[in-house]
């Protein structure tokens, strides 16, 4: 069955896909809330696709083939002391090695940052990191990096601070537009694969 948008959604089992934010009865929360009003307010044009959680690349995977968009990992760090936190955007199918990106950064080796932090910097629990969780990071306390290898790509796919949907947008919308509005900058890095 080929997907329509004319009626702007296309339904399937547990799925259902909208151009801009979803007009559906379902109760969504104020991080999810807040990104729509956010890309609306900006006059960002966006695809919405709701679908049963996602918390693997594999499930993500299989939900953003509708959207036809790449997939990417976008991971919470932080260094040892907790002091300086890190949004890393890297594709999906790339290991990450702390050791390259702290050498990149000159900062000590990262880790995973706490839940806690997460949620607290961007209102986002696991299984749901975002860049659009910068909008709810007014002090600037994370750091937007991105990987060389996602220059290249035209539409990207992530969660709106929830992981039971999905958006997609250009780019070069997030990096132009909604990454400046938040008061954010970003840093390019690259980074090796391991053999």
């Amino acid at each position: 069955m080929e997907e329509s948008m004319t009626d702007h959604s296309y339904q399937a089992p547990g799925i259902t896909k909208y151009a801009g934010r979803p007009n559906d009865d379902t109760v969504r929360n104020e991080s999810e809330t807040a990104v729509y009003d956010y890309l609306d307010r900006l006059g960002i044009a966006y695809t919405t696709l709701c679908h049963p959680a996602a918390f693997t690349m594999e499930e993500c995977e299989a939900v953003r083939k509708r959207l036809d968009a790449p997939v990417f990992k976008n991971l919470f760090l932080t260094n040892r002391q907790q002091t300086e936190y890190y949004l890393l955007m890297i594709p999906a199918d790339k290991p990450f090695k702390t050791k390259y990106l702290s050498s990149q950064l000159g900062c000590a080796r990262l880790s995973f940052a706490s839940p806690e932090a997460m949620m607290e910097m961007l209102h986002i629990a696991p299984g749901a990191v975002s860049p659009m969780g910068l909008i709810h990071d007014t002090s600037s306390r994370v750091r937007l990096i991105i990987d060389s290898d996602l220059a290249a790509i035209d539409t990207y796919a992530c969660h709106p601070c929830v992981n039971t949907a999905s958006i997609a947008l250009s780019l070069s919308d997030l990096l132009k537009k909604i990454i400046p509005a938040t008061g954010h900058t970003y840093t390019w890095v690259t980074l090796p694969v391991e053999v």
